[in-house]
């Protein structure tokens, strides 16, 4: 997959540094739950939804060691989808936006996370 950086929206930037206030994770790391979150979610987001706006992550500090698994995830949902596999970067960045609102509507503070893990 052909991704060494994602752009987020405005209003996800906005809110990953509400979140990171919160609950005093960094946001890369607010962006991994929400991308698990949004994987999860039966829709497909829609890319188009998602303009490439604000804050942007180089993939490594958004994905780090886990890199792997986490394209694995994005490839095993998008086949589950009928999406392309060129079309992999723009789902992985829609699904990064969406989870982030959902994580947003989840996550009030860190004691939180615990219900998300159960």
């Amino acid at each position: 997959m052909k991704l060494t950086k994602l752009r987020v929206t405005r209003d996800v930037s906005n809110r990953l540094g509400l979140l990171s206030g919160r609950t005093g994770l960094t946001p890369n790391l607010l962006c991994r739950l929400g991308f698990c979150l949004s994987l999860n979610e039966i829709p497909k987001p829609n890319p188009a939804d998602y303009p490439e706006e604000d804050r942007e992550f180089n993939r490594y500090t958004l994905l780090g060691e886990y890199d792997e698994f986490f394209i694995a995830l994005l490839r095993q949902r998008c086949q589950r989808d009928g999406i392309d596999e060129s079309d992999l970067p723009d789902h992985f960045r829609a699904h990064v936006n969406r989870g982030v609102v959902l994580l947003q509507a989840r996550l009030k503070n860190i004691g939180d996370l615990t219900a998300l893990i159960g």
